[in-house]
């Protein structure tokens, strides 16, 4: 019999381990990205807090931080997704100066469904300041 997971809760503690993995806690990786206090300096830094989003359930982040013409008009995220691992594969520009960038990562979920994961290379773009999220190329 399999158990459901656990939902993470909504925000977590500033000094709490940040969902993304990267080693620092929420308050010093992507929490200050998804409060709006700062904005994602790298693309790979905006990956990060997209997943976050992800893991948290910050449909309103993932919203903002989307290319405007790609973007959804509204998004439903499902509640017993558990997003719980990013592994960053590899990174094409997306640093500080560069326009764009293309960050290919795999994320890693349990669901009651079952586990799984997804592998993406996406795009991102930089203007005003800020880093969006563009789309996902196809994969060959």
């Amino acid at each position: 019999m399999t158990t459901p997971p656990t939902k993470l809760p909504r925000t977590p503690d500033a000094q709490d381990r940040c969902p993304c993995l990267s080693g620092n806690t929420y308050g010093e990786c992507c929490g200050r990205y998804l409060s709006g206090d700062s904005a994602a300096p790298t693309a790979e830094a905006l990956m990060r807090s997209r997943f976050t989003a992800f893991a948290t359930g910050d449909g309103d982040y993932l919203l903002r931080s989307w290319w405007p013409a790609t973007r959804p008009v509204d998004l439903e995220l499902d509640e017993d997704m558990r997003w719980y691992r990013l592994d960053i594969l590899d990174t094409v520009r997306g640093k500080v100066g560069d326009d764009d960038g293309v960050v290919t990562f795999r994320a890693y979920y349990r669901h009651p469904d079952g586990a799984g994961q997804q592998q993406e290379t996406s795009r991102f773009r930089h203007r005003d300041g800020h880093w969006y999220y563009v789309d996902a190329l196809a994969l060959d």
